[in-house]
């Protein structure tokens, strides 16, 4: 019986738990890409020995070339910046902006031990009022938002009329999609209202919300509903019209399947056609979505709603020395988010939807 060497069986578990390590990085590669952490798997594949020089080289083009870029975008910033005067003082910095970030910050924890000491002093109250005999009373706190409270709103904002655009959109681009008689009659609606700005229908709908929700005590407010209304009609038109091209873009072969199988509507629909179509409805939905997000930021800077918009409204009407380095802070928050929102669902659509590599 031939003895076997313990430093080829010892070479053959290291080359299995290789192979296992590197099965577990290529698995794990396309959520980081969905993620936007890509270098993160070059690494791993240098940590694990796979051509340290050339994994290397990836990670710099993925991680160090973005950062270069960032750091020279922040020096010309720096340096330009003083350069430029305006009526409330030079072009604040990055230093300057990172300051009132801080400010912002510190206001907000000021603001949530105001809120928190206010409701202390209900309570007691109420307390006092019970031992009494006399109704709680429930006062409204009456400070003024913070800057994490806007971002809270516009976000809860933007999300409610990304979901209703979502569900009547997706429905009549399937509609659209399935039914050419359909399509020649919603074509020109589309066509008509799409390019119309949310300037435009802002005041129409300022107008009808006023006259339809006339109740003050009702489950939404009145600048919630507006706002969320205009997101609603200048988000829904990118995910119709995706959704309407996904579905009328299924193979005819699969449709012909549905027939000979006798599907009805309701599967045919569930089965066939949105897993057929579901990635450019997803294309149409990371649209709407960041549509909805530029359009709720200009509508709540005009109609003066709750929000982001409203916050770079006020500073800019304030005119102080540090005004213009909080609206830098807010434009800032805004890209951050919007890149943020774009990555969820761009998270959601891989969950959903399949390619060749995942």
């Amino acid at each position: 019986m031939t003895a076997v060497d313990p430093n080829t069986l010892d070479a053959n578990h290291r080359e299995a738990r290789r192979a296992v390590w590197f099965t577990r990085i290529n698995k794990a590669d396309a959520w980081f890409s969905v993620l936007g952490l890509s270098f993160v798997t070059p690494l791993l594949r240098a940590i694990a020995g796979d051509n340290p020089r050339a994994q290397a080289r990836e990670i710099w083009r993925l991680l160090g070339v973005p950062l270069v870029a960032i750091a020279a975008f922040l020096t010309l910033w720096a340096v330009l910046a003083p350069q430029v005067q305006t009526s409330l003082g030079a072009v604040p910095g990055p230093a300057q902006v990172w300051t009132e970030a801080r400010g912002l910050h510190a206001d907000a924890v000021r603001t949530g031990e105001n809120r928190a000491r206010f409701q202390e002093q209900v309570a007691a109250l109420n307390e006092r009022r019970i031992a009494k005999g006399q109704a709680p009373t429930e006062p409204a706190y009456t400070g003024a938002p913070s800057f994490y409270q806007q971002i809270r709103t516009s976000i809860g904002t933007v999300f409610f009329g990304f979901l209703v655009a979502t569900a009547v959109a997706v429905p009549l681009g399937i509609l659209a999609g399935l039914s050419p008689t359909a399509n020649a009659a919603l074509n020109p609606i589309i066509q008509i209202f799409k390019p119309v700005s949310p300037l435009a229908w802002l005041p129409i709908v300022t107008m009808i919300v006023s006259a339809v929700y006339v109740t003050n005590d009702g489950l939404f407010a009145k600048s919630f509903l507006v706002s969320a209304i205009t997101v609603t009609l200048c988000s829904l038109w990118p995910t119709l019209i995706n959704t309407a091209l996904g579905v009328a873009s299924i193979d005819k072969d699969l449709i012909n399947v549905s027939k000979v199988l006798k599907m009805n509507t309701w599967t045919k629909i569930t089965k066939l056609v949105l897993p057929s179509a579901l990635p450019l409805i997803f294309t149409g939905l990371r649209l709407s979505l960041g549509v909805g997000w530029m359009v709720l930021i200009a509508a709540e800077m005009l109609a003066q709603n709750p929000g982001l918009g409203k916050f770079v409204w006020d500073e800019f009407q304030n005119g102080s020395s540090s005004s213009l380095a909080r609206i830098m802070v807010a434009v800032l928050t805004i890209g951050i988010i919007g890149f943020l929102l774009d990555r969820l669902m761009f998270a959601i659509q891989a969950a959903f939807t399949f390619t060749n590599q995942r």
